[in-house]
């Protein structure tokens, strides 16, 4: 397998540089978000060599921060279908529509990539005790991950988490919490339990790896396209790992040489019961303010505040792309449009990009002949307690 080619890790705020062979979460200087940073001179050559690897995302190694291979924690994450939305293209009046179906990944979502990440980089680093908060899919892929490569996983879990991400995390043999509360209340206490017990914690942006197999994403919709990126990319944010994944996807391909200096708009997607970043785009703020009373039946996107912030809301902005909110009626509505017209059963996370697209074509937001790309993040097998119901009243 060829080797990893990074060489560091980097501030994404104040610039500051650390050795990734030491085990870190974010900047001891400003405590912002940390990036990997890769030999990309030397990592260029890795395109020619891409048609005779193993269809996952480890098929990016140069640009992967595991620099051991034997490390590398895998279940076949990655390379997720690439599917011309002809049926729902024609009914929201949207030509050029693609889906990327993450809902194929192991333990159902998008969440393996990062999660084979970080779990990866983990156990080369030493750190064999884990703990992360989440609001349900990625705690399943904590657990599997750390379960196939025989870490300990603790999950702290938001009690209205769906029921089927807490029976999974129990199946992996993950020390499973439930909480009172929200995912940054869960957050607080995974901290504590870190601090008590000498645990590593892998939240979302606060340890520098997940962000890794997340910007896989972007790696693979330019080689599946050509390597041409699409015009815009509607994506449902929580804490919104996966737009600065991508967006550090698209720059590190630009320094190799494999795209140009094109980008396609971003569009980040909350919950209307749940927008803390949206509210700061449309305010003109680069940082969000904590969220009151969240609440949606997209456990992933009822995320209050993330410590990522900044680089979404900056992504979008340097993209001209745009936030907005969808209801979760509009999220059901889409569930069942992506499943009847492209037979492809979504989280309400996905059903809420098909909401999102209608209000953009609706109100020229996007061109009716611009190439759209939905992220279908997971899978509503994951949300049989939440869909059974919602899905029999539109009936």
């Amino acid at each position: 397998m060829p080797e990893s080619f990074i060489t560091h890790l980097q501030c994404s705020n104040c610039g500051e540089t650390y050795d990734d062979r030491d085990p870190m979460r974010t900047c001891p200087a400003c405590e912002k978000v940390l990036f990997a940073r890769y030999d990309l001179e030397k990592a260029a050559g890795a395109k020619a060599e891409l048609n005779d690897r193993d269809p996952n995302m480890w098929r990016y190694r140069e640009v992967m921060p595991v620099r051991d291979p034997a490390n590398i924690i895998t279940l076949g994450e990655g390379m997720t279908p690439m599917i011309d939305a002809e049926r729902l293209a024609t009914e929201v009046g949207s030509p050029g529509l693609l889906l990327k179906d993450e809902g194929v990944c192991p333990t159902g979502s998008f969440k393996a990539r990062g999660l084979s990440a970080a779990v990866s980089k983990a156990k080369e680093l030493g750190l064999m005790k884990l703990t992360m908060p989440s609001a349900g899919n990625a705690a399943g892929a904590m657990a599997a991950y750390a379960a196939a490569g025989g870490l300990e996983s603790n999950v702290f879990m938001p009690k209205d988490a769906p029921s089927a991400n807490q029976v999974e995390c129990l199946a992996y043999g993950a020390n499973l919490t439930l909480v009172d509360g929200f995912i940054n209340d869960a957050g607080r206490i995974s901290g504590e339990a870190a601090a008590e017990r000498g645990l590593f914690d892998v939240s979302t942006l606060k340890e520098p790896y997940r962000a890794e197999g997340k910007k896989t994403m972007g790696y693979e919709i330019a080689e599946q396209l050509g390597w041409k990126l699409p015009d815009v990319i509607v994506y449902p944010t929580g804490g919104g790992t996966g737009i600065v994944g991508m967006w550090k996807a698209f720059s590190e391909m630009e320094c190799m040489g494999w795209i140009g200096p094109e980008r396609p708009r971003m569009v980040m997607v909350q919950a209307e019961g749940c927008a803390p970043f949206v509210k700061a785009f449309e305010d003109g703020k680069r940082h969000a303010d904590l969220f009151p009373n969240p609440h949606t039946i997209a456990a992933g996107m009822r995320v209050p505040i993330g410590i990522g912030d900044y680089l979404v809301i900056d992504a979008v902005r340097e993209s001209n792309g745009t936030g907005l909110t969808v209801t979760d009626d509009e999220m059901v509505r889409g569930v069942r449009d992506l499943s009847s017209y492209e037979g492809i059963f979504a989280a309400p996370e996905g059903g809420a990009l098909v909401g999102a697209l209608r209000k953009m074509l609706n109100d020229g937001t996007v061109s009716r002949d611009e190439r759209v790309l939905l992220l279908v993040t997971g899978s509503g097998l994951k949300y049989l307690d939440v869909l059974t119901p919602a899905l029999a009243a539109l009936a």
